[in-house]
């Protein structure tokens, strides 16, 4: 397997018929969805590639004599606007924004210069014509718009757009910035949590979000495992959040690893912008704005993993940073797992299941069966043993399209597309 080929980020666009995945390589795969034809009233929903483009190149940092990988950390689109398609694109230090045009018409019968495109001699040119737009084959172009440079020192883990369309924030370990779409020579830090002395530094910013309808609110996570709630109408620099989110630790669990463990990977705002959803390394929760002390709801994603946290510890495991989705009506949440599970938690039913991401689940409507994982004892015919998981293959990254039952998981450098009857028994 190339490592290159490794996909590192997921994103469908605001209507879902666009997917555009980012990977290790540096390069962005758009896939649009085929349009319902009369034939083939079943073939509305296949996703093929649209348009692939290198969007990072490798780079050196001659003062810190550091090597800049071109991985793609994260994708945003914008809203759509006109005719063109626009997305943020980042690797650890540089955001760029690309455009993404069709163009099916080609313009014919210049005056001036020649089909090849050479200038005529003006001596031959006795009479004007008008020129005329034909149709040619469909060509998409992708071009860097802006690029958003020298804004972090360290690694870039988020970039979001505000509900505002006009600007747009990206966060590292310790600082956040906003930025202007239109101006890429500066940006204004609106969050540092950088100690005097790095020796007191006692946790690191994970992932930011921008509220999906209030412009001036934002949250971020830490590896502490809390969230802060900031109001730029408060002030300037958020570093007093207005509201911090954080569940008091339980003593008797206490272990080397709690600190590890509770440290937030992922946070998404509901499409509502009443619930934000969490994910460490055990559990996804569920936390309502209004409600600081506690989170609604805790769904454990792994528990059998429990008492392996000590391998998991030697081979890096328990440092994967695992990402969560909302679906569109905010009903059933989904994260990743090992062993190219992912888990899906339907908030009213309160049943779970465990669906696996493989060759065999990939065929054109095969139905995904629930897999069980058991910890010793008895086991069941289909049940996987918790000892025979492979935690080389982990679900990181998935995405939910924002209206349908249509869901990405990105396995390694392979790319699942599920739908509809994806997960019947839940719906």
């Amino acid at each position: 397997m190339n490592c290159a080929d490794i996909i590192s980020t997921v994103e469908f666009n605001h209507t879902g018929d666009l997917l555009a995945t980012g990977d290790k390589g540096g390069r962005v795969v758009i896939f649009q969805r085929e349009p319902e034809t009369k034939n083939e009233p079943y073939s509305q929903g296949e996703y093929n590639v649209y348009s692939t483009f290198q969007s990072h190149e490798p780079e050196f940092d001659y003062l810190k004599s550091l090597e800049i990988e071109e991985k793609i950390n994260r994708i945003k689109w914008l809203p759509q606007q006109n005719a063109a398609h626009s997305l943020l694109s980042t690797n650890d230090k540089t955001i760029k924004l690309w455009k993404i045009n069709e163009r099916d018409k080609r313009p014919e019968g210049y005056n001036l210069k020649d089909e090849e495109g050479r200038l005529k001699d003006l001596c031959t040119v006795t009479s004007l014509q008008v020129p005329v737009l034909k149709p040619m084959d469909l060509m998409v172009e992708v071009s860097p718009r802006r690029i958003f440079s020298n804004g972090h020192t360290y690694h870039v883990n988020s970039i979001s757009v505000n509900s505002d369309c006009e600007t747009y924030m990206s966060a590292d370990d310790l600082r956040i910035n906003l930025w202007h779409l239109a101006i890429t020579d500066r940006s204004f830090n609106i969050v540092d949590i950088k100690p005097a002395n790095m020796e007191d530094l006692t946790e690191v910013i994970t992932a930011a979000e921008f509220h999906p309808h209030h412009c001036n609110l934002f949250v971020y996570s830490s590896s502490k495992g809390s969230l802060r709630l900031c109001d730029m109408r408060a002030s300037a620099l958020c570093d007093r959040h207005c509201k911090l989110y954080e569940e008091p630790e339980d003593p008797s669990n206490r272990s080397f690893f709690s600190e590890i463990i509770s440290s937030v990977s992922d946070v998404k705002f509901s499409h509502s912008g009443r619930y934000m959803l969490t994910r460490d390394y055990l559990t996804v929760k569920v936390w309502d704005l209004n409600m600081e002390t506690k989170p609604l709801e805790t769904y454990q994603v792994h528990d059998y993993l429990r008492n392996k946290l000590c391998s998991l510890y030697e081979n890096d495991c328990i440092f994967d940073k695992f990402e969560c989705a909302w679906n569109g009506s905010d009903s059933v949440i989904m994260t990743g797992a090992y062993n190219n599970f992912f888990r899906m938690f339907d908030r009213n039913t309160k049943r779970d299941v465990t669906l696996e991401a493989s060759r065999e689940s990939s065929k054109p409507r095969a139905i995904l069966k629930p897999r069980r994982v058991c910890v010793g004892g008895k086991r069941r015919k289909d049940d996987i043993s918790v000892d025979s998981l492979d935690f080389t293959k982990k679900i990181l990254h998935t995405a939910w399209h924002p209206t349908e039952n249509i869901i990405a998981i990105a396995a390694t450098n392979n790319l699942y597309i599920f739908q509809d009857k994806v997960n019947s028994e839940m719906h």
